[in-house]
């Protein structure tokens, strides 16, 4: 590996890095009103909505999108986890579990 590209794969890592962190350095040092904070206790649960629902359909050019069975298949008892606990550890956690079953079983 030469300097340059180390330099390279360091400054990427910082132009990445860097945007992640500002923010919170930013918000740290001021008062954020309600409607702001209530809005971003959302995030989380809209993003994982997002990574989720663009794995569940495999789109295919001209044609209808159809279901990743493999996806459907953890996502049920990974739904019914959500039910009971309604806690998003455990339902990252157990999907992830049942993913890896699936996958491990079945493919």
């Amino acid at each position: 590996m030469t300097t340059y590209s180390l330099l390279i794969i360091l400054g990427c890592g910082l132009v990445t890095w860097l945007p992640r962190v500002i923010p919170f350095i930013l918000v740290k040092k001021i008062q954020l009103p309600d409607i702001i904070l209530r809005f971003l206790c959302y995030v989380p649960i809209c993003i994982l909505t997002a990574l989720f629902v663009s794995n569940l359909l495999i789109v295919k050019e001209g044609k209808f999108p159809e279901l990743n069975m493999t996806y459907v298949l953890a996502t049920i008892p990974t739904a019914l986890v959500a039910f009971l606990t309604k806690n998003l550890m455990y339902i990252v956690i157990s999907g992830m579990c049942f993913m890896a079953i699936i996958r491990h079983f079945c493919i």
